[in-house]
This record gives structure tokens, sequence and C-alpha cells, in this order.
């Protein structure tokens, strides 16, 4: 299938890249950034454009990358573009609209599209995973999880998703919602709490490398018991002497704050 890309971030670049290896044609990416554009596409060894309406019209898919809140006005100006007079050369041709969004409804779609083409196929191709521009990740390992506006354009999705990932499953946008903020809770948030840990030990000069180990088994462990059986710590046993004295230590207020909180959470949750 040729596929466009309108966006080319770290999740657009890790998924052309991984479809690409996987046999798809990319021919565009379009980025409001001609630089962004440019970047990804050389990788690609295909087209870019930083006008809706340069964008071509003979694509299989499309696929929306960009961030949430600018989802909805770039595909009322795609869908915009590709019925105008000059989009309609493909006749019957009626291509896939996808984003990859785990907190954006698949509704946007009909809700933004131009009137006309509200019955064109849509979808979402969600990858659950972290992604950096110059980290590269095993995509067979992601769970993917679609959702389509027909059956005909589910099994469609689903082809194109089993290419790069052994795991793909359906989930309706409710689902994919609270699996999105799990998410954050999950990588997002802890990934801060290695930062809290960073600037704590950067106060003594401490290299924060030697805490791999200790975040390696952490995450390990969750292979094997619930999160909720893996925790351990002062939190869980609530010793107020050692809780007291490391907040004593902390020098800003929010981070204390946070860490009270944390330390509640905790205890609250392990005494149940």
């Amino acid at each position: 299938m040729k596929l466009v890309f309108l966006g080319s971030g770290n999740l657009a670049t890790n998924l052309s890249l991984a479809l690409k290896a996987a046999g798809e044609e990319i021919i565009q990416i379009f980025s409001r950034t001609q630089e962004n554009a440019q970047a990804l596409a050389d990788k690609l060894h295909c087209a870019s454009c930083t006008s809706i309406n340069d964008i071509r019209t003979d694509a299989d898919v499309y696929i929306f990358s960009v961030k949430d809140d600018a989802l909805p006005s770039l595909i009322e100006q795609l869908s915009q573009h590709l019925n105008s007079p000059s989009g309609a050369e493909g006749g019957a041709h009626t291509p896939i609209l996808l984003h990859t969004a785990g907190s954006v409804p698949m509704s946007v779609f009909p809700e933004t599209m131009h009137y006309e083409l509200c019955t064109m196929n849509y979808g979402v191709l969600y990858p659950m995973q972290t992604f950096s521009r110059d980290r590269s990740v095993n995509f067979r390992e992601i769970p993917c999880f679609i959702e389509a506006s027909d059956n005909n354009t589910l099994e469609a999705i689903k082809t194109l998703a089993s290419k790069i990932s052994d795991h793909v499953l359906e989930m309706s946008s409710d689902k994919r919602r609270k699996l999105h903020l799990a998410a954050v809770f999950a990588c997002n948030m802890t990934n801060h709490c290695y930062r809290l840990a960073e600037k704590v030990l950067e106060e003594e000069g401490i290299d924060f490398s030697l805490y791999l180990p200790l975040i390696q088994e952490t995450a390990n462990k969750v292979k094997e018991l619930s999160p909720r059986k893996a925790q351990t710590g002062p939190m869980v046993r609530y010793d107020r002497n050692v809780m007291d004295a490391q907040i004593a230590l902390i020098n800003d207020e929010r981070t204390r704050q946070i860490y009270r909180l944390m330390a509640d959470s905790i205890h609250e949750d392990s005494a149940k």
C-alpha cells in the first residue's frame, strides 16, 4: 500500500521506518516544519511537503501522527483537499484515514471531516510504547491497538499492523482512553520519578547509572508479580522515622508533597 504520514515526530519516525522495513511504500511526509519533514523524508527516501494542498491524493492510507489538539483541524483540511477537484482524480479510490493517538476517540473523524467525506474509511492504530526519534525499538514486541469504521477497514488495518507487530488487538475508544491513562502512570510518571531521583543524586555528584540495576530489577519483578505484590520499602511499612528523615533531605516543597502523596497511596494500597 501507498502511505502518507502527517507528522514527523517521535512516533511518526518510528512507525514509518518500521512500516517501510516491512515492505510498505511511504510516498510522502507532511509536517508544518520543512526541516522536520525533510529529515524524516530523507530517512525514508520519499517526498516531503509543508502544505496540505501539496499532499498527494493517490495514497491508500493517510496516517496522522501529530499532537492531539492538532488532529481535528488537520483531518478537516485533508478531507477538504481530498474532496477538491484536483483531489478527485482517483475516482472510486477510497483511502483509509488513521490516527495514532491513545486518548483521542475514533469519532474525531466523522465529527471533523468535510461533510461529503463522512463515509470515508477511517480508524485508529495506536502503538503503546514510548518513542524517541534517535532510539530504535523492536516493533514486533509492541502491542498495537486498532479500531475502524467498518469491518473491511478493520481487516485492512489489522493486516497493516500485523506486518510490524505480533500483538495486534481490537479495542474501543473508551477502553483505549483508559489504556493511555494507565500508560501515563506506568511510563511518563515513572520516568519523572527517575528524574527526581537523578536530581537528588546530582546534588551529591552521584552517577545515576548506579541505579540502572535497581530500575531493571524493578521492571523485571512485575513480569512475575503484580505491582501491588512487588512493592517494598518504608512506604509499605509506613516507617515514619525513615520517611520523615527522607522528607527533611528534600529541598523543594513540591517534591516533598509528591513524596507524601506517594507514601500515603502506597501504604493505603498495600494495606487493602
